[in-house]
């Protein structure tokens, strides 16, 4: 395992590693030292281990609709203290002036008035809702449950690719994919000084719990469920997952009804008040009587009991916003002007397509950019300028200019790599991270994060609907630090 090369990329574990932390250094020797043909062995048993544990995912554009175990990658990606810290504090740092963009679009709208966000580029947004204006979530918290996905450059510099604060997904293979490396790689692990990520569901149910409504029957012991799509959603396996972790039942729309105004479940021991939801499913489907009349999925009545302050959803109505790709052009603005502060995390430079300047810069430069739907997720509409054939980006010109309104542009950036086990060596290959933030009142960030890897050599595409993988992301812990799982705000 010593052929190891970066190839000029920054490296999670082998680049400036004295300078980045000595426990890097014994790591490395760790896995340079371990028996290859070993560890193949027992990354084929942790595959299948993942798969007798039912942790899969399903990707609908495959004509089998099959489920199938999201490819799990045994080298973990590395984190030293000093990084952790920057990343925590910036995520922080967003997921509040996310929070206060939503409750100012919804309420005096000053950001609109003075022209810092395009007031159209947010009413015409597809997922504003006017029946969120006015009204005050309790605690004031509309995104429950943030993930950040952020890359690194050739200079190992953190990058905001974007905000996901509609439902994220993947926290449950940050937890797993620890569980699995300590029961399949003790000797790998041993001695260790790593922060913890075992504490998710537990502080989830405690950020939910400080966001009970001012209507609930109990403040005390608030009634918290997940509601899901159901089993044939391709992220049921999260869903039953964070039920388990919190201690609470997973329910779908069918479980639910609305009486007076308020939810309850069904159960065999009769209705039970419900009084916080923290729902898999789009804002459009939550409420056939307030959204989709042929939602099979939702509850009537619904909205109305959240409005009357009765049951709190999670993630708020109309939170997509935030997450569309062309306001996230935005969001150091948006730090700036409700926290008077630099961002922490910078964004890539994003050019907004709906901007004449832009659209012009993107058309010209189509060979050298990735263009990507704003309102698209999972990696689906995007053209790798770099990479496309020339029939590939004639048709990313055509949409482009069909619905500038639709696409931003960025730079190409060179994704940092993690040593990943290949047929015969270690080999590097592309990653992002996912770290997920939950906020009540105040907000924790899990030390660590979903990391991504583009498994097929040359990609730059982590998406699981795209071939991509995952690792365990290892936190190191500071030279005075106990072992810990992170930090409660």
């Amino acid at each position: 395992m010593s052929n190891y090369d970066s190839e000029a990329f920054f490296c999670e574990m082998s680049s400036n590693m004295a300078e980045r932390s000595p426990q890097l250094e014994d790591i490395w020797n760790r896995f340079d030292q371990a028996d290859f043909d070993d560890l193949k062995s027992r990354a084929k048993d942790a595959d299948l281990e993942l798969f007798n544990l039912g942790v899969t995912f399903t990707v609908y554009s495959d004509k089998d609709v099959i489920d199938r175990v999201l490819p799990f990658d045994i080298i973990p990606r590395i984190l030293t203290a000093s990084e952790w810290n920057t990343i925590d504090r910036g995520v922080i740092q967003r997921v509040s002036a996310i929070n206060a963009f939503l409750h100012d679009i919804y309420h005096e709208q000053h950001i609109l008035n003075d022209g810092t966000v395009p007031r159209d580029l947010v009413m015409g947004n597809a997922n504003f809702r006017d029946i969120m204006v006015g009204f005050e979530p309790a605690a004031g918290v509309y995104t429950h449950i943030a993930g950040t996905d952020i890359i690194r450059d050739d200079d190992g510099r953190f990058l905001v690719l974007e905000d996901n604060v509609r439902s994220p997904s993947g926290v449950s293979y940050v937890v797993e994919n620890r569980h699995l490396m300590e029961r399949s790689f003790p000797d790998l692990l041993a001695n260790l000084r790593l922060r913890r990520v075992s504490d998710y569901g537990r502080t989830l149910f405690e950020k939910l719990s400080e966001t009970v409504p001012s209507g609930a029957a109990d403040k005390d012991n608030p009634q918290v469920v997940v509601m899901s799509p159901g089993m044939f959603n391709s992220a049921y396996f999260e869903h039953i997952f964070l039920a388990r972790e919190m201690g609470v039942p997973v329910v779908e729309g069918s479980d639910l009804f609305c009486d007076d105004d308020r939810v309850f479940m069904k159960t065999i021991a009769g209705p039970k008040r419900v009084d916080v939801i923290y729902r898999r499913i789009d804002d459009a489907f939550l409420d056939p009587e307030a959204f989709r009349p042929d939602s099979m999925l939702g509850v009537k009545g619904l909205i109305n009991a959240m409005l009357k302050g009765n049951v709190t959803i999670a993630n708020a109505i109309g939170t997509g916003v935030a997450d569309d790709k062309a306001v996230y052009a935005y969001m150091p603005r948006i730090i700036k002007y409700y926290l008077d502060e630099d961002p922490i995390l910078d964004n890539v430079e994003t050019h907004i397509c709906r901007e004449e300047d832009a659209l012009q810069y993107t058309l010209d430069h189509m060979e050298e950019l990735v263009v990507k739907p704003v309102g698209e997720s999972g990696g689906y509409g995007i053209t790798i300028g770099p990479k496309a054939s020339r029939e590939e980006l004639e048709k990313a010109r055509e949409s482009l200019l069909a619905d500038p309104a639709n696409f931003i542009s960025q730079p190409m950036i060179s994704l940092s790599v993690c040593p990943t086990l290949g047929e015969s060596d270690l080999v590097p290959r592309h990653v992002d991270l996912r770290p997920f933030a939950v906020t009540g009142k105040g907000t924790w960030v899990l030390p660590g994060g979903l990391t991504r890897v583009a498994l097929r050599e040359g990609s730059i595409v982590v998406n699981s609907s795209q071939g991509g993988g995952t690792k365990d992301t290892w936190v190191l812990c500071g030279p005075k630090e106990t072992r810990t799982g992170g930090n409660r705000s």
